[in-house]
């Protein structure tokens, strides 16, 4: 049987605004675990409604944050990190059909989210690849790419949603919230819900296709602090570009997975 591949982040998800929603113990975490878990869900949903089998990477944090009784029957669900460089792709492999995105946000650099980040909201103030402001979504959908996958669907906040429409031709996404300023613009939860159960079965009724290749790629990381850049810099073939800066050439996606995983720890 074919099979879909979830990666699942928390801060697109519906209704979630402020730091201390994303952070097990804190206030607002339940609420906003609920409504990521009810999200992927709705995608899981669709993708086994059309015949697929799904596997979900929880890829929040400490990757327990999805409760596995709100997921359908046969759905498998990785939680926790396999400490590679597929990071929130951990677990996908060429044997899958497409991957998806659900709750995923802005990236480091943009005003979108005012919880937008890359992988880290406190060290960077922005990471390019081959010049354009990279995101979550832009550094895992390359590893997918890689492996022959399709990016077929992305939920969460508008200026992702959008930005994922620009860069990879034929996606679906849906936008759960705009974010405004300090403040986020949400639909009803259980309308989300709804509509990612739909727009994902409308993705796999048309489905986008695999990127090419670049001939190479290189990450451009401005860090917060200077001792960081310092030390990234340390990183075989990195460059210091200045007191911040730090630039690496990669020729595969794989491979600049990788730099970025020692650079940025």
């Amino acid at each position: 049987m074919k099979k879909i591949f979830i990666s699942a982040d928390l801060e697109g998800c519906t209704g979630v605004t402020a730091w201390c929603e994303t952070e097990i113990g804190q206030p607002g975490y339940q609420e906003a675990r609920k409504q990521m878990s009810l999200e992927v869900a709705a995608a899981c949903r669709a993708a086994m409604a059309a015949g697929y089998e799904v596997v979900v990477k929880d890829s929040h944090d400490s990757g327990r944050n999805i409760d596995a009784n709100l997921l359908p029957h046969g759905v498998q669900l990785i939680r926790g990190w396999m400490n590679s460089p597929l990071s929130m792709m951990g677990g996908l492999d060429e044997s899958y059909a497409g991957a998806m995105y659900i709750g995923y946000h802005s990236p480091a650099g943009s005003n979108e989210s005012p919880l937008a980040h890359t992988m880290d909201a406190t060290k960077f103030n922005w990471l390019k690849i081959n010049g354009q402001i990279a995101s979550e979504f832009d550094m895992h959908a390359l590893l997918a790419d890689e492996m022959g996958v399709p990016s077929l669907f992305l939920s969460g906040d508008k200026g992702i949603c959008q930005r994922a429409e620009g860069v990879y031709p034929g996606i679906k996404t849906f936008a759960t919230k705009e974010g405004i300023g300090g403040a986020t613009w949400n639909l009803h939860p259980e309308e989300s819900i709804e509509r990612i159960e739909k727009a994902v079965g409308e993705a796999l009724q048309n489905p986008a296709q695999v990127r090419p290749l670049a001939e190479s790629y290189t990450l451009v990381i401005y860090f917060k602090n200077h001792r960081d850049a310092r030390s990234a810099s340390w990183y075989p073939g990195a460059e210091l570009l200045d007191e911040f800066t730090v630039s690496y050439t990669a020729s595969t996606p794989f491979e600049l997975a990788t730099a970025r995983m020692f650079m940025t720890n």
